[in-house]
């Protein structure tokens, strides 16, 4: 029998160089030591989400409208419903929820839903447009709860664990990293909420629903998107917020906000230039900083002595460099208390004393 000759190298018979004699599976591709097994139950996602996950719940709620047109040449009913879902977690085992205000906005029916399928029917017991905070109250006992963590600890790459129902599939788990704390600028200046962001993957239906860690606490509630080419960002309320609101809405019925009523503006060396060059009313120093633009009459900041164009450096001793800033020093301050606030006013610096007072309560 004779022998072929392939890409004109002579081979043997049995397809090997002449002379050479060796065997595929004698070469080595790695001399990594081989990976030890995986212990049983030991991913720390499986095990912070098994500890959270019974307690986080469905949302349905029902919007009752008026139809403007209803009853008038067959143009549908008089009164029309518009249903929504999102998502939510139990915090105390007698029923009591947290999730987003967006989430229970106007329902007038909210039904909640556990992982095990029993179902209840909820009531608002109060929500905070501000910081997106809302308690759902259920007549229920000896339901599971999820443990609450301390938001203030948290470090840029920690584990960032989401669980919800986006888009009506039940009980989703997603995982990404915490991007950034203390995100001021997220949804636009002046908030009074310093988010969270993650890359852990949120959509609708997923608002309300606990941001955990790797030891299954919740940190945060999801509450917004922003949507980018390639990717989305996902912002989560801090515990520690929405904690202290909760309290609040628990013990009073709503939640109160300081004000001190001053519009801000972010200043910046260009801005400083224009402003000195078109007006002589303010002269600014060129730098980066906070501007007052305006002073409402009757105000605490009317009543303390600040005015428009005063340069806000400290408030309560901290430094700010921004409006968000100023706004999350003055919404950490009580009502009626001394709060100090060094102001630069053209060439002179100053301490002022406020006294914020109650934002009025939207109705």
């Amino acid at each position: 029998m004779s022998c072929a000759l392939i890409g004109l190298v002579a081979t043997g018979c049995d397809g090997r160089l002449p002379g050479v004699g060796w065997r595929q599976e004698s070469v080595r591709i790695s001399d990594a030591p081989p990976a030890a097994p995986l212990r049983p139950g030991s991913n720390v996602i499986v095990d912070a989400v098994s500890r959270v996950g019974p307690a986080v719940v469905r949302i349905d709620t029902v919007k009752r409208m008026v139809n403007p047109l209803g009853g008038l040449f067959g143009q549908g009913p008089s009164i029309q419903q518009q249903q929504g879902q999102g998502s939510g977690f139990i915090t105390r085992s007698d029923g009591v929820i947290l999730t987003n205000a967006h989430v229970v906005e106007g329902a007038s029916e909210v039904s909640v839903t556990l992982p095990d399928g029993r179902s209840f029917s909820g009531k608002v017991l109060g929500s905070d447009p501000l910081t997106d905070v809302a308690v759902v109250k259920l007549v229920a006992s000896r339901l599971p709860v999820a443990p609450l963590g301390d938001s203030s600890k948290l470090r840029p790459g920690e584990w960032a664990i989401a669980i919800g129902n986006p888009l009506g599939l039940d009980n989703t788990v997603t995982a990404g990293i915490i991007s950034a704390i203390q995100r001021t600028n997220a949804l636009g200046e002046g908030q009074r909420v310093p988010y969270i962001q993650t890359d852990a993957a949120v959509n609708p239906g997923n608002s309300g629903g606990p941001l955990i860690n790797d030891r299954g606490q919740v940190i945060g509630i999801n509450t917004a998107i922003r949507q980018a080419p390639g990717a989305g960002l996902s912002f989560a309320v801090p515990i520690n917020v929405a904690r202290q609101i909760a309290a609040q809405i628990l013990g009073r019925g709503y939640a109160s906000h300081p004000y001190i009523g001053v519009r801000l503006q972010s200043l910046t060396p260009q801005l400083a230039r224009e402003i000195n060059a078109s007006t002589s009313e303010c002269r600014l120093p060129e730098v980066n900083g906070v501007v007052v633009v305006d002073v409402m009459t009757g105000s605490p900041a009317a009543a303390g002595g600040l005015r428009s164009c005063d340069l806000i450096e400290t408030v309560g001793g901290r430094d700010v460099r921004n409006p968000s800033e100023v706004q999350l020093a003055v919404d950490g301050a009580r009502v009626g208390a001394p709060l100090s606030l060094g102001v630069r006013r053209g060439d002179k610096q100053l301490t002022l004393t406020l006294r914020p007072a109650e934002l009025p309560r939207q109705r």
